[in-house]
């Protein structure tokens, strides 16, 4: 049986009429660029998420660039964020012209590892930028700690984790501003690329709100140099049909996780990340205490040179859908060469690299396709792979 990484066809064809009306009332409407629907899908997610203010962007990373450029970052600044994440992270702070400085993260959640970061810090330093990734919250009051001591900004990137959860609050909320993506398979997907920026502060939000719209207000009237990084009203009506259904979305993605560590963790040789040892052979994700894990990912650790790549292509071979998320951690890419950040210096994020795989875990995944995932896995770790 075959089992893709994801299948965004199943979730949004069962929501298809409301789909169609949403579609139909914004053609009606001829108000295809932000206009009410925009504003009251911002309204419906300041709302689920607790915060102050909610942007529609163009993008989660549109809504990383905005929140720098909102924040006044740009050359001769330094801006701290994770090795092991996606492009977008530090590519946004290279596009402003400050410099990205890598971090190391935990082996255990992914997560930027705060004393690194902290080592990290000079003059220079503008912002920290800890990504929840695959939907696990970093350790938000340890970070926002470090942050006041040298009076930097936080900007959380929560590109992964729509509707995670720590010490009780949604993430978005707890740095000067939060940056969500809703593009096609993360757990709120979109119907192309779209966005969201939050934040606490109300001069932020209105600094964010001009230069979204290329730094105009009135219209023509330009106090800031902006970009266009506004949200299209038809996605905003269509992502404003499935907010609803988040938390269901999430609820059943923990319950296809909890299903494979149930499995997993009585196989020889696994152990949850928290536990780890030298011989452990295969090393499960886990839900930190008091973080609300959404699970956009369940990525397994296959520790050992090879090992990665032969399950991968063991399930490949067997039609189930995988993704390394990430095989080139971001201090080695060839665009930021020239900073000199090596593997030395970030080992965990150049181990992780070489480790982690990414198996289906989407909300709509059957219980038949799961037992193929589980079966598959625990054939390889059976053989001595």
């Amino acid at each position: 049986m075959a089992v893709p990484l994801f299948d965004t066809k199943i979730q949004n064809n069962a929501l298809a009429p409301d789909l169609q009306a949403a579609f139909a009332r914004v053609l009606a409407s001829g108000q295809f660029i932000l206009g009410p629907e925009v504003q009251a899908f911002e309204r419906q997610c300041a709302e689920h998420l607790g915060v102050r203010h909610a942007l529609g962007i163009s993008s989660g990373t549109d809504a990383i660039l905005l929140a720098m450029m909102a924040l006044g970052i740009g050359p001769g600044d330094e801006v701290i964020c994770p090795s092991f994440t996606f492009f977008a992270t530090a590519g946004c702070v290279a596009r402003t012209g400050a410099k990205p400085v890598f971090c190391d993260v935990r082996a255990d959640t992914f997560n930027l590892y705060v004393a690194d970061a902290a080592r990290r810090i000079t003059p220079r330093t503008k912002a920290m930028i800890p990504v929840h990734l695959y939907g696990q919250a970093a350790e938000m009051e340890s970070i926002n700690a470090l942050a006041r001591k040298h009076g930097i900004k936080v900007i959380e990137d929560a590109a992964q984790a729509v509707g995670a959860t720590h010490g009780g609050r949604h993430v978005g909320g707890f740095g000067d501003f939060g940056a969500f993506s809703f593009f096609p398979t993360k757990n709120l997907g979109a119907f192309g690329d779209a966005g969201l920026l939050t934040t606490n502060d109300d001069a932020l939000a209105e600094r964010a709100m001009l230069l979204r719209n290329h730094g105009a207000h009135p219209k023509y009237f330009h106090k800031f140099v902006g970009g266009n990084f506004r949200l299209d009203a038809v996605q905003a009506a269509l992502l404003a049909v499935k907010l609803p259904h988040l938390q269901s979305y999430s609820q059943r993605r923990a319950e296809n996780a909890e299903r494979y560590t149930g499995h997993f963790i009585q196989l020889p040789g696994a152990a949850l990340a928290s536990a780890a040892g030298t011989g452990t052979r295969l090393i499960l994700p886990f839900a930190q205490q008091g973080n609300g894990h959404t699970w956009n990912q369940y990525t397994l650790r296959l520790p050992g040179t090879g090992r990665r790549d032969a399950l991968r292509a063991w399930l490949t071979a067997r039609q189930i859908g995988t993704e390394i998320y990430y095989p080139v951690p971001l201090h080695a890419q060839e665009c930021f060469a020239s900073l000199g950040q090596t593997a030395e210096d970030l080992p965990v994020s150049a181990r992780l690299a070489g480790e982690a795989l990414s198996i289906p875990v989407f909300p709509e995944l059957a219980q038949a396709q799961q037992d193929e995932v589980i079966a598959a896995v625990s054939d390889f770790l059976m053989a001595g792979k």
